[in-house]
């Protein structure tokens, strides 16, 4: 067990929500493990979470890379919280990018 919390935004959760909801269309089953590699990832921020890299023109923002995914995410040191903004798809138009 890591010794940062990590919690996800809103937006994020509908992020991850979509992917899956997207990609079960196609395959229910690619679907389930993708979903569930990310969750793997977003949780596994608790033990390293500055190993993402800086997102540049996005101050106090990091990345962490998963297939075509990014999950985007802030520290807060002092309260030894990782806040997932959102759960991007690589794909889309970086312009169409925001969070709160």
């Amino acid at each position: 067990m890591g010794t940062w919390r990590v919690a996800l935004s809103p937006e994020a959760e509908a992020d991850l929500e979509r992917v899956t909801v997207f990609l079960a269309r196609k395959s229910p089953l690619a679907a389930e493990r993708i979903g569930l590699e990310l969750v793997e990832v977003i949780f596994s921020l608790d033990t390293l979470p500055a190993r993402g890299s800086p997102m540049r023109g996005r101050p106090g923002l990091r990345k962490v890379v998963h297939r075509h995914y990014l999950v985007i995410y802030r520290l807060h040191e002092t309260a030894r919280l990782v806040e997932v903004v959102r759960v991007w798809d690589g794909r889309l138009d970086p312009a169409e990018f925001r969070f709160s």
